[in-house]
C-alpha cells in the first residue's frame, strides 16, 4: 500500500520537477503542495481512513449480497407459486376437459333417451289411435246391427201384427207367461 502512495505522489509531483529554481525550498509552492499532500495522505493513514473505507465498502458489499440473496430466494419462491400455478392450471384445464366430456356423453345418452321415449310415445298413441279407430268401428258396427235389429224388430212386428189373429196372439201370451213362470220358479 506504501508503495502504492508512493507511486501516486511522485506522478502528483512530477509537475513539481519542472518548477525553476531549487526544489527543496519553502520558497516553491510544488514543493509545499507536495510536502501538504504527503502530510495529508499520512493523516488519513493515521487515522485509519482507508481501513474505514474497506469497512464501509464491505458493510455495503455485505447488504447488496443479502440483497442478492434474498432477491434470488424470492425469486425461486416465485418460481416455486408459478410451477404450483401452472400445475393447478392444468389440473383445472384437465378437469374442465373431462367435464365437457361427460356432458357431451350425457348429452348423448339424453338424446337417445329422448328419442327412444318419443319412439315408444309415437308407438303408443298410435295404439291408442288404433285403438279408437277399432273402437269407432265396432261402435259403428254396433250401431248398424242396432239399427237392423230395430228395423227388423219393427218389420217383424208389422208382419206379425198383420198376418196374427187374435187367438194366436192370445196363445202366444199364455205361452210365454208360463215359460218366464217355469223359468223363474
Amino acid at each position: 500500500m506504501k508503495r502504492i502512495i508512493t507511486l501516486i505522489a511522485l506522478v502528483v509531483a512530477s509537475p513539481a520537477f519542472a518548477a525553476k529554481g531549487p526544489f527543496f525550498s519553502l520558497a516553491n509552492t510544488d514543493f509545499i503542495v507536495v510536502v501538504s499532500f504527503i502530510l495529508f495522505i499520512g493523516v488519513l493513514f493515521y487515522f485509519k481512513v482507508p481501513s474505514m473505507l474497506t469497512g464501509l465498502l464491505d458493510k455495503r458489499a455485505e447488504g447488496i449480497q443479502s440483497e442478492i440473496d434474498e432477491a434470488r430466494a424470492l425469486r425461486e419462491e416465485a418460481q416455486t407459486l408459478l410451477a404450483s400455478f401452472e400445475r393447478k392450471q392444468r389440473d383445472v384445464q384437465e378437469q374442465a376437459d373431462r367435464i365437457v366430456v361427460a356432458a357431451k356423453e350425457s348429452a348423448t345418452e339424453i338424446a337417445a333417451q329422448a328419442k327412444l321415449d318419443l319412439e315408444k310415445s309415437i308407438e303408443r298413441r298410435l295404439r291408442a289411435a288404433e285403438d279408437q279407430i277399432a273402437s269407432a268401428e265396432a261402435s259403428a258396427v254396433r250401431q248398424v246391427r242396432d239399427e237392423a235389429v230395430r228395423i227388423a224388430i219393427g218389420t217383424a212386428s208389422e208382419v206379425i201384427a198383420r198376418d196374427m189373429k187374435a187367438a194366436r196372439a192370445d196363445a202366444l201370451v199364455e205361452e210365454a207367461i208360463s215359460t218366464v213362470a217355469a223359468k223363474l220358479h
